[in-house]
């Protein structure tokens, strides 16, 4: 395609054959729904599947649910302003927390079968700190649900030329039609065929634009010559040294490493029950445990589909992201736009939609989990019958899915909206992961201090944020602050909880039991099943080869 080509507008000219694929896709996911409903018979089966996933779907599903737009467009997005950076979300800021989730964090949230996080919050920090959590969850979850719909947007308004407002709420409608009839099933079977979906629309993007670049010598030429590119942008590390932040995330090692790769990739993992909820899921410990363990194991492929066009992205178009043409969110559709003929667009397209109703649909059914057990049935109505809850379940996720349409408004004022995502996650799941890991580890933490260090650990980082909407030149990029905003709402909450723990009354060891290490055991192998000894199912192993290949694959790319 001609430079002039490219410089237009995104506009996919889908064929029959194209929109055939997509009729066939769209049918599939709402027959899903519908077989799916038939199964829900509780409120259990509507919010947890009934906990009788197996280990394999909740897995391929945990990361599918992570394949949203923040993933294909985020990370896309990341990959064309800042490269090959790019790889830290994955290598350090993703697999090892999705290790730690199952070896170390499964055991407790399962084996207190709890039905969502903030109601392990209730358990060890009581209601103050749990109505504090179930709201501030509730919030950042429609805020994401809002991001996905914008990119779903997007992808519509690009193949049909509707109005942005007209395809978000067309998108809104469809992911709200197969959650509410069959539940979390019905998003978890949804997400195994998308994730297959996803990977079969990128794939060959990838590799039609690796081939007009010339392969990887030519993709590194072609950058090279590309107006806002720098010779930084093929390398992971360089230029991050102390004192150093020459480099495209502007922040050197030590705050990649404990911004990124520990407060904000342990707090996603570990404490965002849009994910955890995969794994809660599962039929047993066991498969709960492996579930973040085995989703890793793709998880170090995506990159290749993602990051990768990202690149290839800014060595064609490069100079349309610099003059504002394009935006970076736009760069995979533009790539679809430009590479892919009719038939193989259709399956890109469709992978695109797959994913972002993905990404919807995992925000949709955690958040009208959380809203209706935290929320509504412990402070609002309690003691109601099950069907009461089954039957609010379905007018929450209406709801939920309503707020988002307007957040999609909100996401769409972003040119980067990975950076908008990780502002969120600074806001809400690093103050919660400090909270739960000092919580977890000293049993003198008290109730007030998990509800004090969690409020000052979201008001901190906030803080740095409005500072830095007032003057940007306090840090050198966005992404900068969102790391340095993650470590001071860690910081802060380890503070402030040690002093009020020091100054008020902690809980009695009898009511810490299986929620602190050292008090109480938790069994977890009592509800396993024939097979689940089998060597090659022991979580230990599975995250020792995903933490390896983490790894290989960074001594590959430095």
């Amino acid at each position: 395609m001609t430079l002039e080509a490219a410089a237009e507008g995104v506009r996919l000219n889908l064929q029959f054959v194209d929109y055939t694929l997509l009729f066939i896709y769209f049918a599939t996911v709402l027959a899903i729904g519908l077989i799916a409903r038939r199964s829900v018979k509780t409120s259990m089966d509507f919010f947890l599947s009934g906990r009788s996933m197996p280990a394999w779907i909740t897995g391929l599903a945990f990361v599918s649910a992570n394949l949203g737009a923040t993933e294909i467009l985020g990370m896309a997005a990341n990959g064309a302003e800042i490269g090959m950076s790019t790889m830290h979300y994955y290598l350090i800021g993703a697999i090892p927390a999705m290790v730690f989730l199952g070896l170390v964090m499964m055991p407790f949230y399962y084996g207190s079968k709890v039905r969502s996080v903030p109601e392990f919050m209730l358990r060890r920090f009581g209601r103050p700190a749990h109505l504090v959590n179930s709201l501030a969850f509730a919030v950042s979850n429609v805020l994401i649900a809002g991001i996905n719909l914008y990119a779903m947007a997007i992808i519509l308004e690009a193949m049909l030329g509707w109005s942005q407002w007209v395809a978000i709420v067309v998108s809104a409608a469809f992911v709200l039609a197969y959650i509410t009839l069959g539940g979390l099933s019905s998003a978890i079977y949804n997400e195994v065929l998308q994730f297959f979906v996803i990977i079969a629309g990128l794939v060959p993007l990838t590799i039609v634009g690796i081939h007009q670049v010339g392969g990887w010598n030519g993709l590194k030429e072609s950058l090279a010559k590309t107006e806002g590119v720098s010779n930084l942008h093929l390398n992971a590390w360089q230029g991050t040294g102390i004192g150093d932040v020459s480099n495209p995330i502007g922040a050197n090692w030590l705050a990649i490493v404990l911004g990124l790769g520990f407060v904000l990739s342990f707090g996603y993992w570990t404490t965002n029950f849009t994910e955890v909820q995969r794994a809660f899921s599962a039929k047993n410990m066991s498969a709960a445990r492996r579930t973040p363990l085995i989703g890793a194991f793709p998880k170090i492929l995506i990159p290749s589909v993602v990051v990768l066009p990202g690149l290839i992205a800014a060595a064609t178009i490069g100079n349309l992201f610099a003059d504002g043409s394009l935006t970076y969110n736009e760069a995979i559709p533009k790539l679809i736009q430009m590479y892919l003929p009719s038939g193989v667009l259709g399956v890109a397209v469709t992978g695109l939609m797959a994913s972002f109703m993905a990404g919807m649909a995992a925000n949709v059914s955690s958040f009208n989990t959380v809203f209706t057990y935290d929320i509504w049935q412990e402070y609002v109505k309690p003691n109601k019958s099950d069907a009461y809850y089954l039957s609010t379940g379905r007018w929450i996720t209406v709801i939920g899915v309503v707020i988002g349409v307007f957040t999609a408004l909100l996401a769409a004022q972003f040119g980067n909206i990975m950076t908008y995502m990780q502002t969120l996650f600074s806001f809400f799941n690093a103050p919660l992961f400090a909270v739960f890991i000092l919580g977890l580890l000293w049993k003198r933490m008290t109730p007030a201090a998990g509800l004090w260090g969690y409020i000052a650990g979201i008001v901190a980082p906030t803080i740095l944020w409005i500072a830095y909407m007032n003057n940007p030149s306090l840090f050198d990029t966005a992404t900068a602050e969102t790391l340095y905003g993650a470590i001071l709402s860690f910081v802060t909450v380890i503070v402030v909880s040690v002093v009020v723990s020091l100054i008020t009354r902690p809980k009695p060891e009898s009511e810490l039991q299986g929620l602190v290490y050292g008090i109480g055991t938790i069994d977890i192998t009592g509800d396993a099943v024939a097979g689940d000894e089998a060597w090659y199912r022991s979580p230990a192993l599975l995250g020792t080869l995903a933490l390896a290949l983490c790894v290989v694959f960074y001594l590959m790319i430095i």
